[in-house]
């Protein structure tokens, strides 16, 4: 059987009538990890719908995402403005020109509408997407993780005291995850708790990007470097940050 991806670019670019454009690097979109039996699941992108373009049997959706704008082609839906947009088995591409529209696109993503992700989750809020990275954590109960050992060691409250000094540097916090939002630019999103600092002060909750694949509830070892004062547009900044992170348990 074809996979989604294929089907849905091939289909439609018969209906524009010229060669298929270059493939891109997937820029801001993740792979779901692989499930033994399943068909691949491809790229996911989540975003805010801004504008709707209906053109054959497809709607060109122009996404507000957390790493800009981004324009996606999907079988012809029915969201409007302001609706969440979840594109999954995407397929990015450089260069596309729509025959049907008349019009060039830079960059675009090919994909399916994942109906079900759209509705208010970890992938977008009813809101606004982006809200979901902030978004309160679950109520795991009392917190009290052991601080890490080694060179880099730090707890989440430290992190806040010395981001001056750590900024840019590798560190190491060992915490109890409250929360996952996957797919998210292209990274699962963590907030990690120790049990130092506190809500009144808003150092006790520490953010964290990663390609692996953790469960909320779990103690793991964060290792990655600290970045601060990180604006991620719309209004959402972090004061300390951990991106690109490697987790273990």
């Amino acid at each position: 059987m074809r996979s989604p991806i294929i089907l849905s670019a091939l289909f439609l670019l018969a209906c524009n009538r010229q060669p298929a454009p270059k493939p891109a690097a997937p820029v801001a979109l993740t792979a779901s990890p692989a499930v033994p039996n399943a068909q691949p699941a491809g790229l996911t992108m989540a975003g805010k719908v801004l504008e709707r373009i209906d053109a054959g049997q497809y709607s060109y959706l122009r996404l507000d995402t957390l790493s800009g704008e981004q324009w996606a082609a999907v079988p012809q839906c029915e969201l409007k403005q302001g609706d969440n947009a979840v594109v999954s088995h995407a397929m990015p591409m450089d260069g596309f020109e729509s025959k049907t529209l008349k019009r060039k696109f830079d960059h675009i993503v090919f994909g399916i509408l994942d109906t079900a992700a759209a509705q208010p989750s970890p992938h977008a809020q009813a809101e606004n997407p982006h809200a979901a990275l902030k978004a309160p954590p679950a109520d795991l109960g009392p917190i009290a993780v052991s601080r890490a050992t080694g060179p880099d060691a730090a707890t989440v409250a430290e992190l806040y005291a010395k981001k001056a000094v750590l900024k840019d540097k590798p560190v190491r916090v060992h915490a109890k995850v409250v929360k996952v939002l996957p797919g998210i630019m292209g990274k699962n999103w963590l907030h990690v708790r120790d049990g130092s600092g506190s809500d009144e002060k808003g150092d006790n909750d520490l953010t964290v990007t990663t390609d692996d694949i953790v469960t909320a509830g779990s103690v793991i070892l964060v290792q990655g470097t600290l970045h601060t004062d990180k604006d991620l547009g719309s209004g959402y900044n972090f004061s300390v940050i951990v991106e690109d992170a490697k987790v273990t348990k």
